[in-house]
């Protein structure tokens, strides 16, 4: 006997902006915490973030604090279009330290539909100047600690937090 089942998750903008206001909570504590970056230019990244996801072009964005070279703390969060299991968490538990040399590095993972046309017109709407990048982010030197989930209807973000 065969069975088959089908599961539909449905969301909408309002669903997204309800789970990148968590993942700007974090952000911004993260800023306010480290020192490596001001709460102005965690609020244009989370405008971009905010941004790319609504036109479905967000795929993963992490979040590295380092310390000269030295990895000192990152976050991933991992976009979840497909999976309505994710829970809500509160934001929070992103109180990095201040350290010596500090740099915040912020990367975008994009979907495929992010082509060369389609960045060329969200170029004007994004506040932040993103480069490409070859940098790795497996945080190989890092340890895996936890994360939380942030979801609405079936759109939502896995985030994985990564401590020295």
């Amino acid at each position: 006997m065969t069975y088959t089942a089908t599961d539909t998750y449905s969301y909408t903008i309002s669903d997204i902006e309800t789970v990148v206001r968590r993942f700007t909570a974090d952000l911004v504590m993260i800023a306010q915490s480290s020192g490596a970056i001001t709460e102005e230019e965690a609020l244009d990244y989370a405008h971009d973030v905010e941004v790319l996801a609504k036109k479905g072009y967000l795929k993963m964005v992490d979040l590295t604090l380092f310390s000269g070279s030295t990895e000192v703390q990152a976050v991933q969060y991992i976009v979840n279009t497909s999976d309505g299991d994710l829970e809500m968490s509160r934001p929070g538990g992103v109180l990095w330290p201040r350290v010596e040399s500090p740099y915040f590095r912020i990367i975008l993972r994009h979907t495929d539909a992010y082509d060369a046309t389609a960045k060329a017109k969200m170029e004007s709407s994004l506040k932040c100047k993103w480069v490409p990048t070859n940098a790795n982010t497996s945080h190989c030197s890092l340890t895996p600690s936890g994360g939380r989930t942030y979801s609405s209807n079936g759109w939502g973000m896995q985030r994985k937090d990564f401590i020295s």
